[in-house]
């Protein structure tokens, strides 16, 4: 009988050991198959990654050459999205309102289609020419928009700058610098806008710009608004759960005998 019993022990024995065997080799295949499902997943979204990139970029690089003429808007409007939409997304996650992302975003729309369409028009460009034929200047009517366009842009820059230099709170020298320096980038820019462009280069400038635009707009947002520190940790501070245990401990410890946890 005891001969018996040992057998049977040892066959149950050797029974439970081959299925921790089984179950080994079993979870090992398993683990393999969740490795291999992963991996194959994990090299999906990666192409699937790369082919949204590739995508945007041939269609960035496409119509910089078909539609603008040059390469060379497609890639300088690829960086500058890029780079728009990252900031936006890093702005996003830190709490700024979409709306307020969504308004910066639609004011470089109307400064992108505003500005294409004036330089790639050259309306400017005929505004100076049409001034300087009225006032008659006895000047090359090749250079008669580059100068008119200078002095009248940088007039009204002058204008500006005065008025910023009266309502600033700053040195005589720092208001001198706004004055200054305000007149000179009018100036800069009355001469820019006497270019002929044509529609084309217009289009790719205004297109420029109005991604420069979005990013110093939501750049100034932040400035203006800034970022609510608390709100941002308070979404990743377990601040309601703390405060509920703080709650529940200080009711348990009010109902314990004396002498109980202490």
């Amino acid at each position: 009988m005891r001969d018996q019993l040992k057998a049977t022990r040892d066959a149950a024995l050797a029974l439970v050991l081959a299925h921790v065997e089984l179950a080994k080799a079993e979870a090992g295949q398993i683990a393999g198959e969740v490795g291999r499902v992963a991996a194959l997943g994990a090299l999906a979204i990666v192409l699937v990654i790369f082919a949204v990139f590739l995508f945007v970029i041939g269609v960035s690089l496409g119509v910089g050459e078909w539609i603008l003429g040059s390469m060379g808007w497609g890639v300088l409007h690829g960086v500058l999205l890029f780079l728009s939409v990252a900031m936006a997304a890093v702005l996003g996650g830190l709490g700024t309102s979409p709306r307020r992302i969504g308004g910066a975003l639609l004011v470089s729309i109307v400064v992108a289609i505003v500005l294409g369409v004036v330089l790639g028009l050259n309306l400017l460009n005929h505004l100076y020419t049409a001034v300087g034929d009225r006032l008659g200047l006895a000047v090359d009517p090749g250079i008669r928009p580059l100068l008119v366009g200078m002095v009248l842009i940088g007039f009204l820059g002058l204008l500006a700058g005065i008025a910023a230099a009266v309502m600033m709170d700053a040195s005589a020298g720092g208001r001198f610098v706004a004055l200054a320096g305000m007149t000179v980038l009018s100036v800069v820019v009355g001469a820019f806008t006497a270019i002929t462009f044509g529609p084309q280069i217009g289009a790719g400038i205004g297109i420029a710009v109005g991604y420069v635009t979005w990013i110093v707009l939501m750049g100034i947002d932040v400035m203006r608004t800034g970022i609510d520190l608390e709100a941002l940790k308070n979404r990743f501070y377990p601040v309601q759960t703390i405060d509920t245990s703080k709650e529940t401990l200080e009711w348990l410890q009010k109902r314990m005998p004396p002498g109980i946890g202490s």
